[in-house]
């Protein structure tokens, strides 16, 4: 900590982008009474150097690889409480993931002003952020360990979306239709289709021909990122998984679920557990209840949620199941299906 004005304050940032890292420490480099000590492009990193190199301040971003930044934050405050600024494209004042961020330990939060070459404009504001973070007492008793609060598995909000979308019987007319009308762009989609083994790779590559966004059978492992669609193999279960702020997938063997293997209800639950309000969740036509439970899973995690009317469907069980649980937020037509996720997403 500073004992005099003129003393530095010595400073690790910790960012996933290089770009951000070196403008970041070429701006800092320059302002008196600051010094960079280092840098890190995630929490591991950053951990060995906290303990390496003794910063007084660490400026943290949020989505970062192998741990984000909130979940680092907690275990920072638990076993080495010291001044963290948050500075990320998520954390606009006022906002849920700033609020997260506070009340996770960081002394403030920056909100980062666009493209990483515009970094430049939060310096002036981060540098007095630091200045006064360095001069902060922190609390260690609020943040012991056995007082932490449970570690949360979602985020409040990521830069990316995430469509997962469950269908059975007229699944597969009505997914080419959903699909086939969302932009190359849009957010890395989950789908669970009941479909016999070997017969999923097929359906993937037809699709993958006839839409925008890329679409293959799911292995495991396989990200999922902004224009990509993941579609279950047959009679293997898929799951979203995270590792930090990045989205993958677990495809594995295992009992029914629901009657079924793919299972819709385990998919959309492991939506709720890791991607939370970040979500967005359709049940299409299919007959029986899987996915019901799973859809009003995702709504209670924040999550948006939507299934298809009774009139536009082939075999209206799903959806009526899901419906009468309260699990969809919005009842449209096929044809409204894609629209409705999209708008959601914005």
């Amino acid at each position: 900590m500073l004992t005099t004005l003129e003393t530095n304050v010595k400073v690790l940032i910790v960012d996933d982008s290089a770009i951000v890292r070196k403008i970041l420490s070429n701006q800092l480099e320059q302002q008196r009474g600051i010094e960079v000590v280092g840098t890190a492009p995630d929490p591991f990193i950053a951990r060995d150097k906290i303990i390496a190199l003794e910063p007084d301040v660490l400026t943290l971003d949020v989505e970062m690889p192998r741990m984000d930044g909130i979940t680092f934050l907690r275990k920072l405050m638990q076993y080495h409480p010291m001044p963290v600024i948050i500075l990320s494209s998520l954390t606009p004042k006022g906002s849920k993931m700033a609020l997260e961020a506070m009340s996770a330990g960081a002394i403030d939060v920056i909100s980062k002003p666009g493209p990483a070459y515009s970094v430049r404009e939060a310096c002036t504001e981060l540098v007095e952020k630091i200045k006064a973070a360095s001069r902060a007492k922190i609390n260690k008793q609020a943040f012991a360990v056995s007082s932490a609060p449970v570690e949360k598995l979602s985020l409040a909000e990521t830069t990316n979306k995430i469509f997962a979308i469950g269908a059975s019987t007229g699944g597969v007319q009505a997914l080419t239709q959903v699909l086939s009308a969302l932009p190359a762009n849009s957010p890395g989609t989950l789908v669970v289709q009941h479909m016999p083994a070997k017969f999923t790779a097929s359906f993937a590559a037809r699709l993958n021909s006839e839409c925008e966004m890329e679409i293959s059978e799911a292995k495991d492992g396989d990200h999922v990122v902004p224009g990509r669609v993941l579609i279950a193999p047959g009679g293997f279960h898929m799951m979203l998984q995270r590792s930090g702020a990045n989205y993958y997938v677990a495809v594995k063997d295992g009992p029914p679920v629901c009657r079924q293997r793919p299972s819709v209800e385990l998919m959309f639950n492991s939506v709720a557990k890791y991607a939370g309000a970040n979500a967005i969740g359709a049940i299409l036509t299919g007959m029986g209840d899987d996915g019901a439970t799973g859809l009003l899973n995702m709504r209670n995690a924040g999550a948006h949620t939507v299934a298809q009317d009774e009139a536009s469907c082939v075999v209206f069980g799903m959806p009526k199941e899901a419906i009468a649980r309260g699990g969809a937020e919005k009842i449209v037509s096929l044809q409204s299906v894609a629209k409705t996720l999209i708008s959601f997403a914005q």
